[in-house]
């Protein structure tokens, strides 16, 4: 059973999510906060499996309280729900260890297929979401006109570049196998090698190395 915690400011949304979302034969709510500080207290406390994030809320926002249920409690995974007014947040957030990132329109089943992914150790970024971070990590470029590439990148063939690139804009591993006419399975072991090769954790850290490198 995956312990799950909501985190929204919003009543109405904090109890439509907690009402449908609990009818999920392997999702438990194990409790909601209405805030970044009460929702540090619970994992202190509770220690849930997922966290489902707001990031706009009193107190600590979504992208501060994240950054420190990563550092205090590593085990526990966050997935930040976001609007499209959020842009700012979401590269931050990107910085501060959620394993997913998810619109806030997003349906209930997709939400908890989501949770499933990020408890079973995966990482998940919707791709209209991606496009966002694209965007934001192309400002920064911009703005920085000396910008260090990682060495770590020279280590990358240029088919695993080519997996890097589509992982960052959000596709998972059968829209990948379709575009680069390979097998699911060898989009799989590519993954892993190239996570291997740069020492990384999960698909949204790649995705992360991938945009700031301008792979």
């Amino acid at each position: 059973m995956i312990k799950l915690l909501l985190v929204d400011d919003q009543d109405i949304l904090l109890e439509g999510l907690k009402l449908i979302l609990g009818m999920e034969e392997d999702i438990e709510i194990s409790g909601t906060a209405n805030n970044g500080k009460k929702a540090y207290e619970f994992c202190k406390w509770n220690m849930p499996d997922v966290v489902l994030m707001d990031i706009q809320m009193p107190e600590l926002n979504g992208v501060e309280v994240t950054k420190m249920i990563h550092r205090d409690f590593p085990k526990v995974k966050v997935i930040v729900l976001t609007t499209f007014n959020d842009d700012e947040y979401i590269y931050d957030a990107l910085k501060n260890g959620a394993s997913g990132y998810m619109l806030k329109d997003t349906s209930p089943s997709e939400i908890a297929r989501a949770v499933r992914t990020v408890y079973n150790g995966g990482a998940l970024i919707q791709s209209e979401v991606a496009v966002k971070v694209i965007d934001k990590f192309s400002e920064l470029a911009k703005e920085k006109r000396e910008k260090s590439i990682d060495p770590r990148t020279d280590l990358l063939t240029d088919r695993e570049k080519d997996i890097c690139r589509l992982i960052a804009e959000g596709k998972n591993n059968k829209e990948i196998a379709d575009e680069l006419f390979l097998s699911q399975g060898t989009v799989k072991n590519h993954i892993t090698r190239v996570l291997i090769k740069l020492d990384l954790r999960d698909r949204t850290q790649l995705a992360v190395f991938t945009i700031k490198n301008d792979l």
